[in-house]
This record gives structure tokens, C-alpha cells and sequence, in this order.
């Protein structure tokens, strides 16, 4: 059939061969078209790219506007493993991926944001899509790490701000430098940010962004690597080739060998020149050719974005400085780098054109669209994936410790803090806050100069308190700063130390029903007293707590008596315990003058069981009180009728009141022990105003030693109960395990804070045991002279321990000092506590017993002739 047309085949060749020229020729004619209208393509090509750019944006937009936030606030004792950190890391990269199909990859991100703007020393908030929210609020830290809903964060702008991307530079396949846990590795970071100063409106965040790695890029990553590396091979070889060939010509060319040559009977083909195999190639590792990007498992994407701000011209500039020496921590033979290109002093980065754009809107939207690929493993990122642990020292930021304001009644003075930056300011606590107070520390070490600081800040912010020192030290050094017209009046010395011929003393009558006690509370406090000094109990000696008690609920009914009858000067005092007991007038007619106020009970015991007990049992009762009336200032202190001291109203004027009893002797203990459940009492019987209406009140209490020595178990209850009553209360020692148990467990127990000086390494550990040994006692003892560790609770968190020095008064309150009014204080403070010289008192102390049986005796016979009165109307 072909041969039959032949014509028809050739023509047929001839239209495909013309077909294929026409072909080229439109082609060439296209291209031609094309390079001559080039500018049509590019616009094309421009049109379409920003088509899909606008459209990727605009879904990325809509997918990043459904974000979640959670703020993790670690503990002080977070100390969490690498494999608990590598773990919440794979949560991260997962949760990355919880978006629609339709997001775009750059909106696929999990951001860490670490911010220092003067709330916290570093808010550590993990952002990403609201699918992931329940995937990230459990966390494999544990209760260390409290995961909280993060609120949005609304900044006001700054005078001054900054930007920087940070990018990794050196070799792509090198991991960046293993950062140990300890010290943590945040700690570069806290310590750029440590000298912000908020007031100032300064202002840093860090933004990690973590994303998946993309696959089909990592692939051609990796082809691209792979072949990089097999020619590096090659052109290795050849270059070996090279100098083999080279050094094979020198040694044929040298003299030697030459000689060698002619030398020799060999002969033929193989004794001519030396033939040289060039070597073959060094197969390629993958693995070390790839490096961290060999493995597709833990490999992510991640964007570092950096922006500093500040009202201060100059401080954000310094500020990114700081955190760029930070990361450059984590730099080994990869490392983080800024962005851009420095031109003399301008820098041309994420601040300028035509970058910054892009850079705020990534910012903004939280896209992660590195201008690098920026691949690492998680495990390079295990510094950036957990909060601050227990290896961090994290700084005190005003928003962390409020800033001392004298005469701001909210604020209690708690010393001298210096920053990282070397600024120093006065720290204090809310006084509402501070409930309780633990000073320890050796003889001199400052603790009772912060404890008198804080008292006179007290006083002139308004509120009211009792310093009691039994050493009388405290009262001169704090008169040359309480000499203050304003002050004057509200301030007392009941001053029971010997100051000889001279001394002027006030009053006080325990069982005085003057100021309207109660007549229970009266009694049971006293008796409460003597038992806790005596160690008496209801085992070892309940016949002499049943005479006391009996003695006392009649000399108090009587002191009822005469007050309801207008004759306050008529009450008996605690002296007339022995006339009570010794004096057979005088009882019957004590007796007969309060039946009416004794129940049927108190009569009958001093009816029936009183005339039967042994005169030796009452010396047991009668000794204490003999002391107490051998000492003329005890004497004159507690034997008038109608004492000035009462607590009571001392706690609700909110006076000021210096208490100095004396020392440490049996006598000084049974009045210190009288005192302190006189203060017990007082603050219980505050239960009749309203919590709302409780003046505040702060009794200070040196040398608590020699007071719980006296009474143990009031100074225990007041640790534990008077919170309730707007009572709290700052006690010293210089040793707390001298302490007795029920006190040192209560301090410990109930102390918002709590804080030591310098000392013995044995005085130290049970406070430092208490911050878990950091700083350990090694350190607290080496510590300076006004040196302070402190723990306090600020906003219903602890703070610190942290080191502080004492304030000295000469240097704090310098300008606040009167020490040409100081005479004047001395006369207005014992005016007000009305003391009068001691001989007057001790004479008025001896008078008094006849005062009472006169007072008694007259009321007997009145009341003898009312019942016989009535007896005889009754008959007629």
C-alpha cells in the first residue's frame, strides 16, 4: 500500500517536518516576544505573587485572631529534669499544628514570650492556636508550675523603642551550645532585665516562635547539603591528586634519586618513572554531613524576636545590648546573631526600611516567618521551654517589694535593698500583710536597729504599738527621733529600771476594775501569770492555784465594789493577797462587803474549806508576792489603787508606749509575766468591736529570751491568736533554739516574716533551714555587720529570702532627728504616763491597806445594818 502511493507518504513527512518548524519558529517567536516584553511577565508574575501573598495574610489573619495565652509562674523550688523540659517541648511543637487545614504554615506557630516590664522579674506566657490551649494547660512540671489563663496585654506606648530579629549564623548543621540546668539558663536573660526600672517605662520582651519543620524543604535542604558536601569530597581528592603528583615529580627529579636510578641493575618497563594512584573520594557520612538536620523527629522551625522600649532616651538601646550578650550565651559553632548590617553608627535591621514592616507584623499577628530557616533540634532549645527553675536568683523589682514612703501608714519599713544596678531604696511590706515578726541574730548584729527604725516609721505614719525592753537600750537611742511636737502626746515610758534617788515611776493595779474589765478575765490573768512563772498546774499544785484564785476573786470583787461606789482610791491591790489571807479582820470584812458579788461557790470554799488548810500551804502563794513588795520599784509600780497603765486603751488610741520592766530575775519575771498576759487579755477583749473597727496595733518585743522565760506559753498564744484581733506582734532573739518549744514553733509557724543577721553557723540553721538552706549558713554567717537575710509576704506571696541591709537611724531618719527636744519627750512621756517620784509612791503603796479596811469595813457595817434592817421589817 505504500509503495502504491508514494507521493502521498513524502507529503506527509513534508507537513510534520513543516509542522515541527512552525512549532520552534512560534516558540522562538514567544521567547523573542517575551525577552522584548519582558516587563509584561514580571508584572504578571508580581500580580499573581501578590495575589496569593495577599490571600495567604488575610487567612493568616483569620486564624491567628483565635489565640489562647497561658502564663506559667513557677515555684521557688521548681527544679524540673531535661526529660520533663524535652517532653513539654514535643507539646509545643504538637500543639503548633492544632489550626484548620486552610491556615497557612506561617500561622502555625507556638510562641513563647518572655516579658520584664516592673510586674514580675520575667512573666514567662506561652500563645498559639486555641486548639492547643487543653494540650499545654497540663504540663509535665508538675504542682511546681501553676498554668493560669493569660489575660491580654495592653502596652502604652513608649517614647523610644527598639526592635532586633535574631537569626542563626555559622554553620546551619552545628547545634548551638549545651547550656547546663545549673545555673539556669534563663539566668543571662533575668540579669539583662534585672536594673529595669518601670517608673521609667522600661520595657523588654523576647518572642520565640516554634514551629514544624516544613518537609519537602528540609529535603531539599538536605539534597542540597548532601551534594555540597560529596563535591567538598571531590575537590578534596583532586587536591590530594594534585600534591601526590607534585611530590612523586620532586623526589624523581632529586639528585638521590636519580643516583638511585643509575645505580641500580633493574631493568625494564617498571624501572622508569613512578606511577601515581590518585586517591578515590572519602565517602560521605550522612550523618555528618547533615548534622542536627539528619533526623526529621524533634526538628523545628523557630523565630526569635526581640523589642526593648523606654521613656529614657538610650535605655532600650542599652537594654537590647544587654539581652544581645545574653543569648550570646548559647553560641558555639552555631550561634544567635542580630539581623541587618551595621554602617558606621547606624544599623540597619528590624528598626528601618524595608524590614520593619514585616517585622511588626509578625510581632503583632504572631506569625513565624523567618527570613532563615533557622532549624533546630529541642533539645538546643531547653533554656527557652520552661520558666525560671530554682537555679535562677531572680531580682526584687519595685512591683515585687513596694518602695518605703515615710508616713504612709500602709507601709511597714523592712530595710535597704540594693539592686543589680547598684541603686539602693528603702523596702518595706503591707502592714496589713505583716501579722507576725521574727528578728534573730548575735549581740550587735542590728536587730534591734531595725526593729527601732521600723517602730519610729511606725508612730509617725499614725498607728500605735508597745516596744518593750527589758534592758531599757532601745528607749535613748529612739528619743532623739520620736521628739516630735506631733508625737509628743501620744507617747508613755513606764520605766521600772533603778534610776536612783530621783526616778519618777508610774502605776499599774492588775486587779485594778477601773478602766471596766471584766472581772473574770481580771483574775484568771493573773492567775494565769503566777502559774505560768511558778510552773504550777492543775497536777503538780492545785491547792496553791486554789487559794490564789480565791484571794483574787474577792480582792476583785472588791475593787468592783468601790469603783461602782465612786472610791476608785479605795481598791486593793495585789499586796493585799497577804492581809487577805494572814489578817482575820480584814477578810471577815472583805468578805461580808462583796457577798453580794461572790457566788455561792466562793463563799462556801472560804467558809468550809479555808479554816481547815495548814498555815504552810499558804507560803507557797505568799513568797512571790513578798518579793514583789521587797523591790520599791515593783512596790511603787504595783501598789497604787488606780493605776495609769491599761493596753486596753492604749491599743485603741493608738499610743505609743515604752515599756522598759527591768531584768531577768525571779521578781522581774512575775512582772513580766504579769504584763504580757495583761497584754493577752487586753487584745481578747477586743472581741467587743467590730474586726472593721480594730485599731492596728504593734507590740515589739526585745530580748525574747528573757521574756518567754517568764511566759512561755503567753507569748505562744499571742502568736497564735492575736492576728484575729489586729494584734501583731515583733519579736528578737539572739537565739532561737533557746526559745522554748511552744514559742519557736509558733514564731516559725505564724511569722510573715522572717529574718536573720550574722552569727554562729548552730544560731542560724533553724532559720535558714526554713528557706530550704539557700543561702545556706555558711553564707549568712559571714555576713556584715547590719547585714540582713529576709523573707516577707508581699500580696499573699513570699519574697526572698532576700539581702538587705538594716536601716541605721542616724543615716534613714537623719533629717527626722530632735536631739534638742530630747529633754522635753523625757518630761511629756512620764507626764502622760503621770509618774510621780518614787518615795511619794512607796508611801501611797504603805497607806493603801489601811484605805481598803476602811473602804470594807465601813461597807460591811452598812451592809450588816440593811440586812438587819430588812430582818426587822420582815418580823414586824
Amino acid at each position: 500500500m505504500d509503495s502504491a502511493h508514494p507521493g502521498l507518504t513524502g507529503r506527509a513527512h513534508e507537513t510534520a517536518a513543516g509542522g515541527l518548524a512552525g512549532l520552534f519558529t512560534g516558540f522562538t517567536d514567544v521567547t523573542v516576544w517575551l525577552y522584548d516584553h519582558w516587563y509584561l511577565l514580571a508584572l504578571a508574575i508580581a500580580v499573581c505573587w501578590g495575589a496569593v501573598e495577599q490571600t495567604a495574610r488575610w487567612l493568616a489573619a483569620r486564624a491567628s485572631s483565635q489565640r489562647m495565652a497561658l502564663e506559667l509562674v513557677s515555684s521557688r523550688h521548681f527544679d524540673p529534669s531535661l526529660e520533663e523540659i524535652f517532653r513539654r517541648g514535643v507539646q509545643l511543637s504538637r500543639a503548633s499544628t492544632s489550626m484548620p487545614w486552610w491556615a497557612p504554615r506561617r500561622s502555625k506557630a507556638v510562641q513563647i514570650r518572655l516579658r520584664a516590664d516592673g510586674s514580675a522579674p520575667l512573666r514567662y506566657r506561652i500563645e498559639g492556636p486555641a486548639g492547643g490551649q487543653r494540650l499545654l494547660s497540663i504540663t509535665p512540671f508538675g504542682p511546681d508550675v501553676t498554668v493560669r489563663r493569660g489575660r491580654p496585654i495592653a502596652d502604652k506606648p513608649r517614647t523610644h523603642t527598639v526592635r532586633a530579629e535574631f537569626i542563626l549564623r555559622g554553620k546551619p548543621t552545628a547545634p548551638l551550645r549545651e547550656v547546663p540546668l545549673a545555673p539556669d539558663p534563663l539566668q543571662p536573660l533575668v540579669d539583662a532585665v534585672s536594673d529595669l526600672r518601670a517608673e521609667l517605662g522600661d520595657l523588654a520582651e523576647i518572642r520565640l516562635d516554634i514551629q514544624r519543620a516544613p518537609k519537602w524543604v528540609l529535603r531539599a535542604r538536605r539534597m542540597q547539603l548532601m551534594g555540597a558536601a560529596r563535591r567538598t569530597e571531590r575537590r578534596e581528592a583532586q587536591r590530594a591528586t594534585r600534591w601526590l603528583r607534585q611530590d612523586a615529580a620532586d623526589i624523581e627529579d632529586s639528585l638521590a634519586w636519580q643516583m638511585r636510578q643509575l645505580l641500580s641493575d633493574k631493568s625494564g618497563p617498571g624501572s622508569g618513572r613512578r606511577l601515581v594512584m590518585p586517591p578515590t573520594p572519602r565517602r560521605v557520612d550522612p550523618t555528618e554531613a547533615l548534622g542536627k538536620l539528619a533526623e526529621d523527629d524533634h526538628l523545628v522551625r523557630v523565630q526569635l524576636l526581640v523589642m526593648c522600649a523606654s521613656n529614657t532616651e538610650g535605655r532600650a538601646h542599652a537594654r537590647l545590648a544587654q539581652l544581645q550578650a545574653a543569648f550570646d550565651v548559647f553560641g558555639g559553632r552555631s550561634r544567635w546573631a542580630m539581623r541587618g548590617w551595621k554602617l558606621g553608627p547606624w544599623r540597619f535591621g528590624a528598626d528601618r526600611w524595608p524590614t520593619r514592616r514585616g517585622f511588626e507584623r509578625r510581632w503583632n499577628l504572631g506569625h513565624c516567618q523567618p527570613p532563615r530557616p533557622n532549624w533546630v533540634q529541642l533539645s538546643e532549645l531547653t533554656g527557652l521551654l520552661k520558666p525560671p527553675t530554682v537555679n535562677c536568683r531572680l531580682p526584687v523589682l519595685a512591683g515585687d517589694l513596694p518602695t518605703f514612703e515615710f508616713g504612709n501608714h500602709e507601709l511597714l519599713l523592712q530595710g535597704i535593698y540594693r539592686g543589680p544596678d547598684g541603686r539602693q531604696r528603702l523596702v518595706a511590706t503591707y502592714a496589713e500583710e505583716t501579722l507576725f515578726e521574727v528578728g534573730v541574730g548575735k549581740a550587735g548584729g542590728g536587730k534591734t536597729e531595725r526593729a527601732l527604725a521600723q517602730a519610729i516609721a511606725w508612730a509617725h505614719a499614725g498607728g500605735g504599738l508597745i516596744f518593750v525592753d527589758p534592758h531599757r537600750d532601745s528607749w535613748p537611742r529612739a528619743r532623739p527621733f520620736l521628739a516630735h511636737d506631733a508625737l509628743m502626746p501620744r507617747i508613755l515610758l513606764f520605766d521600772l529600771n533603778d534610776l536612783g534617788p530621783n526616778s519618777r515611776v508610774s502605776s499599774w493595779n492588775p486587779l485594778g476594775m477601773h478602766h471596766g474589765q471584766t472581772a473574770h478575765e481580771v483574775v484568771e490573768a493573773v492567775a494565769d501569770a503566777y502559774a505560768s512563772v511558778l510552773a504550777w498546774d492543775d497536777a503538780t499544785a492545785p491547792r496553791a492555784l486554789a487559794i490564789l484564785t480565791a484571794a483574787l476573786t474577792v480582792l476583785v470583787a472588791v475593787n468592783e465594789a468601790a469603783c461602782q461606789a465612786g472610791r476608785p482610791e479605795a481598791q486593793a491591790t495585789i499586796f493585799h493577797v497577804r492581809a487577805l489571807i494572814d489578817d482575820p479582820g480584814f477578810r471577815t470584812a472583805a468578805l461580808a462587803a462583796v457577798a453580794n458579788h461572790l457566788d455561792e461557790e466562793t463563799r462556801a470554799w472560804w467558809r468550809s474549806v479555808f479554816p481547815t488548810l495548814p498555815p504552810d500551804a499558804f507560803a507557797v502563794v505568799l513568797n512571790p508576792i513578798a518579793r514583789l513588795s521587797a523591790n520599791p520599784i515593783t512596790r511603787a509600780f504595783l501598789g497604787q489603787p488606780d493605776g495609769v497603765y491599761n493596753i486596753r486603751s492604749v491599743m485603741d488610741s493608738k499610743m505609743i508606749v515604752w515599756l522598759c520592766p527591768g531584768g531577768n530575775g525571779p521578781t522581774d519575771r512575775l512582772l513580766t509575766a504579769l504584763l504580757a498576759r495583761d497584754l493577752l487579755r487586753a487584745a481578747r477583749s477586743r472581741r467587743d468591736t467590730p474586726e472593721r473597727e480594730r485599731v492596728p496595733f504593734r507590740p515589739y518585743f526585745d530580748e525574747l529570751i528573757t521574756l518567754t522565760g517568764a511566759a512561755p506559753e503567753t507569748i505562744a498564744s499571742m502568736f497564735e491568736d492575736l492576728r484575729k484581733y489586729r494584734c501583731h506582734i515583733h519579736g528578737m532573739t539572739q537565739l532561737l533554739p533557746r526559745l522554748p518549744g511552744p514559742v519557736r514553733l509558733s514564731l516559725l509557724q505564724n511569722a510573715s516574716t522572717l529574718a536573720t543577721t550574722a552569727g554562729s553557723k548552730a544560731a542560724i540553721a533553724p532559720i535558714t533551714a526554713e528557706w530550704g538552706d539557700d543561702p545556706s549558713p555558711d553564707r549568712v554567717a559571714t555576713m556584715a555587720r547590719f547585714e540582713h537575710y529576709v523573707s516577707m509576704t508581699v500580696r499573699g506571696r513570699r519574697i526572698g529570702p532576700v539581702r538587705l541591709r538594716g536601716p541605721h537611724l542616724d543615716h534613714v531618719f537623719a533629717d527626722w532627728a530632735r536631739p534638742h527636744q530630747v529633754t522635753a519627750l523625757q518630761q511629756t512621756a512620764q507626764a502622760n504616763a503621770r509618774a510621780l517620784p518614787l518615795d511619794e509612791l512607796t508611801r501611797r503603796a504603805a497607806e493603801q491597806l489601811g484605805t481598803v479596811t476602811s473602804f470594807v469595813t465601813a461597807r460591811a457595817a452598812s451592809g450588816a445594818a440593811r440586812v438587819s434592817t430588812e430582818k426587822n421589817q420582815e418580823f414586824e
